[in-house]
């Protein structure tokens, strides 16, 4: 995104944004509730149309999206939220099934295929059959997660995915997104507001604060260090999959 304003409605919520993502890459979105963090995710899945400014997401002008080619856009996202957002008329492999039919596939064959193995990737084998309503927080969160890797998305966007789950769970859920994160090559951008996971499972900050986006260094030079002061973050821990 370069010099984009964010609108929710006619109000400009973020102003001049500037942000750069790359392929591959675990980046968290920090800020206080009500600065424009869910704004922004929605604005990169195309919730929000992008009104100025320039914004490219896995190959789609931002500024050039429609109603009809969003559903294109979103075949190469995983969407993952905080409240999981599942049909609760449906059990697990229905859930799974319909976004895949929404995307495109027909061959029951290829469909039972993908969803046993995206099942299986998040440590639900055999749970297909069960409803929404009959899983822990940390079932329906793994479910929202392999509904998110359905078509091996380029970016996954995360919307507070650990903030409705207890600590073992959250961990475990965290160590389940970067471990996807790094066998699909996938970006990830992460809205949270658990700056304990930012201690246990550090990466690149981008922060959301006075209508305006930051990178973390930016913020470390504005809060008063010079340069070569400034704490440096420990890289990513390795994953056992």
């Amino acid at each position: 995104m370069k010099q984009a304003t964010i609108y929710q409605g006619k109000v400009p919520v973020l102003n001049n944004v500037n942000l750069s993502i790359c392929e591959g890459e675990f980046v968290y979105l920090i800020g206080k509730t009500g600065s424009g963090k869910s704004s922004l995710l929605k604005t990169l899945y195309g919730d929000l149309l992008l009104k100025e400014g320039s914004g490219t997401v896995v190959d789609f002008d931002l500024k050039k999206l429609t109603w009809k080619n969003i559903p294109m856009l979103r075949r190469n996202l995983g969407i993952v939220f905080q409240d999981f957002q599942l049909l609760t008329d449906r059990n697990v492999h229905e859930n799974l099934e319909f976004v895949l039919k929404a995307t495109g596939w027909t061959d029951k064959r290829k469909i039972n295929e993908k969803i046993e193995s995206v099942l299986d990737r998040v440590g639900l084998t055999a749970k297909g059959y069960k409803m929404p309503y009959e899983m822990s927080g940390g079932e329906q969160q793994r479910v929202d997660i392999a509904r998110a890797i359905l078509n091996n998305p380029k970016l996954i966007l995360a919307d507070e995915p650990t903030g409705n789950l207890d600590p073992e769970t959250t961990e475990k859920i965290m160590n389940l997104l970067l471990a996807i994160s790094r066998e699909y090559n996938a970006a990830v951008l992460m809205a949270t507001h658990d700056y304990g996971i930012l201690e246990r499972f550090p990466s690149r900050i981008v922060k959301v604060e006075n209508g305006k986006v930051f990178d973390v260094d930016t913020i470390v030079q504005q809060s008063g260090y010079v340069t070569g002061d400034a704490p440096a973050l420990p890289p990513l821990p390795d994953i056992q999959v």
